[in-house]
């Protein structure tokens, strides 16, 4: 891995822990906040690619299990990855790897729309999948009442993943993505 992938995969580490500052918006029938963090998630996978976007989850995992603070409402520390939101959390270096696998197929012809639904596939439903049913087993409720519980986020998610494509697409020149595709275009030459 370049040093360049490695500060981009501790900038949005950082970034993400920055929109935990954002306050939760917690949610009287299932026990897991509405966040901003997702959008980080997303944007992750669709400006990074897969394995930077990956590697930056994973670090902010690692980050929050040793104490900081980083989870929306100020959480941090082994309590909050293992609580009923740890599949949510968990998912997300899953979701930051797919989304960024799917990203770099379609690179060389983005779009929005695009990058919307690999957004909505990877980073909002694939996460409710893993999330809700671990928050379900973790709360000893049944699995269908979490899937059910989960469908409170996906309005609120949908907005983040467009606004994750919208802010890809703009910064396309300057993402790694784009350094690798060229490179890979002066290595074929």
């Amino acid at each position: 891995m370049k040093t360049k992938e490695m500060v981009f995969a501790a900038l949005f580490a950082a970034f993400i822990g920055v929109l935990g500052l954002i306050p939760p918006i917690p949610l009287g029938f299932i026990p897991v906040p509405i966040t901003a963090q997702t959008l980080g998630v997303m944007l992750a996978g669709c400006f990074l690619g897969k394995k930077t976007a990956g590697l930056s989850l994973i670090l902010f995992i690692v980050l929050v299990s040793l104490g900081l603070p980083l989870l929306s409402g100020g959480r941090g520390g082994l309590s909050a990855i293992i609580g009923p939101g740890a599949g949510y959390i968990l998912s997300w270096p899953i979701a930051a790897f797919c989304i960024g696998f799917m990203t770099e197929k379609v690179w060389g012809k983005l779009k929005t729309w695009k990058l919307f639904m690999i957004n909505f596939v990877f980073g909002v439903l694939l996460v409710s999948l893993i999330g809700a049913p671990v928050m379900a087993l973790v709360t000893n409720t049944s699995i269908w009442a979490g899937l059910i519980g989960a469908l409170a986020f996906i309005p609120g998610d949908c907005i983040k993943a467009l606004i994750a494509a919208i802010v890809a697409v703009q910064l396309k020149t300057i993402s790694p993505i784009e350094d690798k595709v060229h490179r890979s275009l002066n290595t074929e030459i």
